[in-house]
């Protein structure tokens, strides 16, 4: 079954035709509780459009997104689509000059910024620094943030759609088109530098529509929303899919197991995403008794080896019906392969299962995994080259994973091309935190590597190589690399020393690196 709305717009209109009494979001999170209707949602949408149409906003102009999980975040990113224009989300663990340098790449002329979240005031940096200068800077309120001048406050913005800027939204709403850029995820690539990843709504939708079909998703559904939505997880898999099939989203800004039983508990929450160390933390909390979690019904895991006792005991031990593990990337919106309802824990935990529907996996001669369909994006922001890299002439995307195919067709990953691992769900590229610690004071050369943690799955270690006679403190090279990188691309080990092991080109061995 394919989407029948292939914009985002397009789905947003069904929503609150279809659901007229229906949730849309519930956002109980900033001392006062949100609930709107899918009607009531698609009106804040329509009028954050046209405020931003007012502010001159133009169809297929970027605007960034620079905040955590809340009901703002949704209304903003489909308000920008709305309006015609491509949504840019941001990492919130990026530091304002990763940010600046992402907002200055893809040409945002808007950013929206949250105020004060977990002890930092984005919005407040974001003033400070050079991102405000030739662009327009939207506040969104968490808590009791106060307004702060050289920001268009988020109440103000919706405020300012007169009927007329409503009806030019809608306008833009109708002309959107399949095949128009719905969004610019930046994702690292193995040469340290971010690329944009340009996906049109055909692609997206396609993928949350594959997404929501094969979990059932469903207008009885109840979100919970602990997966960024700066991430294709939270978006793509979370946003989209609950407006194209009617769920209930809950978002969570800040995860611990805890909050998340409450939630499911209070909510009754019946379907909840997440990486694999979520609900490992949730079925090893000494309080999970406490709370009634029984109206669990669909967890989606993925992102790094899932344990096959996890599944076993997701579904014993808290009696959830059905468990599925996925394989995407940001170049494919975040869909490749998936397990069914149906397949046995031994399927879930030990491969990344079959196509989704619309897409095609091979192997190449090297076993490299190769992936062609609906959802393959439509080439990286102003990077030609990289783009024919990375897709080859017959429309194969090159994941750069390792892989094996059963008789099946379940895919599982072996090894990766690319140095890349995983730190808590999070793409690291080694070669981007080599260049950094490469620029510390004494360092002649960094070599970073991912090594395995019970919490995070893999974490950063990094060897360097010094100056004869220097002295290089571990502890320094790591507040430097703090001071410059999301927290997740920060080492957590830094090793010294006297030179690398290399074959005869040259290059580095880092699997002779422990």
């Amino acid at each position: 079954m394919l989407p029948n709305p292939l914009t985002t717009p397009a789905a947003l209109h069904r929503a609150e035709r279809q659901w007229p009494d229906g949730v849309a979001i519930v956002d109980d999170q900033w001392g006062e509780r949100v609930s709107l209707t899918w009607p009531q949602f698609a009106d804040r949408v329509r009028r954050f459009a046209a405020g931003l149409i007012g502010l001159g906003v133009e169809h297929g102009d970027r605007v960034a997104v620079w905040a955590p999980n809340s009901h703002h975040w949704p209304i903003a990113a489909l308000g920008i689509q709305y309006a015609g224009a491509v949504l840019v989300p941001l990492n919130t663990r990026y530091t304002t000059s990763e940010a600046g340098d992402i907002i200055d790449r893809s040409g945002a002329s808007v950013v929206v910024v949250s105020g004060e979240f977990a002890g930092i005031d984005r919005l407040g940096e974001v003033l400070s620094s050079s991102i405000p200068e030739g662009r327009t800077v939207i506040s969104i309120p968490l808590g009791d943030a106060a307004e702060s001048p050289g920001a268009v406050p988020w109440e103000s913005l919706l405020e300012s759609a007169t009927d007329d800027l409503v009806r030019q939204a809608r306008a833009r709403a109708e002309a959107v088109r399949e095949d128009d850029l719905s969004d610019i995820l930046f994702t690292s690539g193995t040469t340290g530098a971010p690329k944009g990843v340009m996906a049109e709504h055909r692609q997206t939708l396609h993928g949350s529509h594959a997404w929501g079909d094969n979990g059932g998703l469903r207008d009885t559904d109840r979100y919970l929303m602990v997966n960024p939505y700066f991430h294709t997880f939270g978006y793509k898999a979370g946003i989209l899919p609950s407006i194209l099939f009617g769920a209930t989203m809950f978002p969570l800004a800040v995860y611990s197991p805890s909050a998340s039983m409450e939630s499911v508990a209070r909510e009754r929450i019946t379907v909840f995403p997440g990486a694999p160390t979520i609900f490992q933390t949730i079925l090893d909390d000494p309080a999970r008794a406490d709370f009634d979690l029984s109206s669990l019904r669909l967890i989606v895991t993925g992102a790094t080896i899932v344990p096959v006792v996890l599944v076993e005991r997701l579904q014993s031990d808290l009696g959830v019906d059905t468990v599925i593990t996925a394989y995407g990337q940001t170049e494919t919106s975040g869909f490749i392969t998936t397990c069914r309802p149906d397949d046995d824990a031994q399927t879930v935990a030990e491969t990344c299962g079959r196509a989704f529907s619309g897409m095609e996996v091979t192997l190449s001669e090297q076993g490299e995994v190769l992936t062609r369909g609906l959802m393959v994006m439509r080439g990286y922001l102003d990077n030609p080259e990289a783009t024919a890299e990375t897709i080859d002439a017959d429309g194969w995307l090159h994941t750069g994973d390792i892989g094996t195919l059963d008789d099946r067709g379940n895919l599982t990953i072996t090894d990766r091309l690319k140095d890349m691992y995983i730190c808590g769900g999070f793409n690291v590229y080694p070669a981007e935190v080599e260049q950094l610690l490469s620029r510390f004071p004494d360092v002649t050369e960094a070599a970073v590597i991912g090594v395995p943690d019970e919490r995070l799955g893999e974490v950063g270690k990094a060897f360097l190589t010094v100056r004869p006679g220097a002295s290089v403190e571990p502890e320094a090279v790591i507040a430097f690399a703090r001071d410059h990188l999301a927290n997740f691309k920060v080492p957590r080990v830094i090793e010294i020393v006297d030179a690398f092991p290399r074959n005869a080109a040259g290059k580095i061995l880092k699997r002779e690196m422990h």
